[in-house]
C-alpha cells in the first residue's frame, strides 16, 4: 500500500512539473532590455517589518533607484519558504556575496510575489539579510512586465514569479537566466552566474 501511495505521488509529482514545463513562456525580456523602461511605473517594496512600514509611510522604491548607474544581480523565485528557494537558491548567493563584491557588484538582490514582510521574516530566518536585498513585488507588477510570472495554481501558490536570474548594469540586461521550470535549479543560481560576470 504504502508503494502505491508513492508511486502515486511521484505521478502527481512528474505531472506537475510536466504541466510547468508545458505552459512556459519565455520571458519576452531578454538580454540588452533595459529594466527601468520595461517597467515605467513599477515599484518594489524593501522587506522590513511592519512597523518600518508603517513609520515609512508604506514606502515603495522605484525600479530607477534599484538600478540605476550600479552593478545588481537579482535573482527572483517562487516565493518565500518555499523548498528550492529556501534550501538552495537563496544560499547559493549568501554563500558567494563576498565573491560578487570582489567582482564589483555593488547589490545583490532577492524579489518574489509576496509582501515585503514575509521577505523580512523569511530573509531573518534564512540569515540572509544582511548579505541579500529582499524585494516583495506585491502585486507581481514586475514579473508581468517582464513577462515572468507563472499561474501555480496547482502548488496551492497562485500567480508567482519564475525562477530566474539577471546581471544588471544601469539597468540593462546583460545576463539573463530562466529555468524551464520552477521546481528546477540549473541556470539560475549564484554560482552560475558568478561565472558569467
Amino acid at each position: 500500500m504504502a508503494s502505491s501511495v508513492l508511486l502515486k505521488r511521484s505521478g502527481l509529482m512528474k505531472s506537475m512539473v510536466n504541466s510547468f514545463q508545458a505552459s512556459r513562456a519565455y520571458a519576452s525580456v531578454a538580454v540588452g532590455t533595459d529594466l527601468i523602461s520595461a517597467a515605467p511605473d513599477v515599484s518594489l517594496q524593501k522587506a522590513r517589518t511592519w512597523d518600518e512600514g508603517v513609520s515609512s509611510k508604506f514606502a515603495t522604491t522605484p525600479l530607477k533607484d534599484i538600478f540605476k548607474d550600479k552593478k545588481v544581480v537579482i535573482f527572483g523565485l517562487p516565493g518565500a519558504y518555499t523548498g528550492v528557494c529556501s534550501a538552495q537558491h537563496v544560499p547559493s548567493y549568501k554563500n558567494n556575496i563576498d565573491k560578487f563584491k570582489a567582482k564589483g557588484i555593488d547589490s545583490v538582490i532577492c524579489v518574489a510575489v509576496n509582501d515585503p514582510y514575509v521577505m523580512n521574516g523569511w530573509a531573518e530566518k534564512l540569515q540572509a539579510n544582511e548579505a541579500i536585498e529582499f524585494y516583495g513585488d506585491l502585486d507581481g507588477s514586475l514579473h508581468k512586465s517582464l513577462d515572468l510570472m507563472i499561474d501555480l495554481s496547482s502548488a496551492l501558490l497562485g500567480p508567482r514569479s519564475h525562477r530566474w536570474s539577471a546581471y544588471v548594469v544601469d539597468g540593462k540586461i546583460k545576463v539573463l537566466n530562466v529555468e524551464k521550470a520552477p521546481s528546477q535549479f540549473e541556470v539560475s543560481g549564484g554560482d552560475v552566474i558568478l561565472g558569467q560576470i
